[in-house]
């Protein structure tokens, strides 16, 4: 499979409609890809909580529009990031949308864990509640975003509905970078899977984002690590590696806590 993970910069001074056009534009060149992944709420700012209301949309909004046809022109699954949703009970949440290359809506997962500690997202936006798969030709892909990433048992779920590729999408911030990669690779290693994490650039609200989107091996080898700025981290990988890894090394069969016990 050949992955491009769109490493947006969110920065001031750049009006919502047109970053969203933009990023179309980055999606369409991305045609010769399997797979595209862009980030946590590329369209306001992970961090800027003062425009998630003005700014959210309702499930099939424009951001819905705008990246459906996108991904139908450039004939890939699309990974679309983030938006913040106004859901139909009236709440917001933080909800990805994963679209097929005919630009249909393959699944939405709205983000389980919120940031802030009781600030920011953690009180403005409501926590979903699904863990979410989707079946792409050659892998099943686990969906997360951002804060999830800090949770290991939310994979290890992922895991267990069949996931063999790891996307995260993240609005990450420079001050914890070293976390990033670490737990990026270490989520690879535990599940034995492939990790795609794809953040943001830019500044938002003041917050320094860290970058380094990074693809990670089920060994924990860095296949492909973006630098700091935007930028289109593109990478081949090879989905049977995934269940080679769990055959040769069948870590996952020895688990104890966590599994269910059969009745007597």
């Amino acid at each position: 499979m050949r992955a491009s993970l769109i490493q947006v910069a969110v920065d001031e001074g750049e009006s919502v409609e047109d970053r969203r056009g933009r990023v179309a534009s980055l999606v369409r060149a991305c045609s010769d890809s399997d797979l595209v992944v862009l980030p946590e709420l590329w369209t306001t700012g992970a961090f800027a909580y003062e425009l998630f209301g003005a700014e959210s949309e309702e499930l099939r909004g424009v951001t819905y529009d705008v990246m459906a046809k996108a991904a139908a022109d450039a004939g890939v699954w699309l990974h679309a990031g983030s938006i913040p949703e106004r859901g139909s009970d009236g709440a917001l949440y933080n909800t990805s949308l994963f679209f097929s290359p005919s630009g249909d809506l393959a699944a939405t997962y709205r983000k389980i864990h919120r940031f802030g500690f009781d600030k920011g997202e953690a009180v403005l936006m409501g926590a979903g509640r699904d863990l979410v798969t989707v079946s792409l030709p050659d892998t099943v892909v686990g969906v997360a975003t951002c804060y999830d990433l800090r949770f290991p048992e939310l994979f290890r779920g992922l895991v267990d509905l069949g996931a063999e590729t790891l996307v995260l999408s993240a609005g990450w911030p420079e001050r914890r970078r070293s976390h990033w990669t670490l737990l990026a690779q270490a989520r690879a290693v535990e599940n034995q899977a492939f990790v795609l994490a794809c953040g943001t650039a830019g500044t938002h609200a003041g917050v320094p984002q860290a970058g380094h989107s990074i693809v990670v091996d089920p060994w924990g080898a860095v296949l492909g690590e973006a630098g700091h700025g935007e930028e289109v981290l593109t990478v081949e990988f090879e989905p049977g590696q995934v269940g080679e890894t769990r055959e040769v090394f069948p870590a996952l069969k020895d688990r104890v806590l966590g599994v269910a016990t059969p009745e007597r």
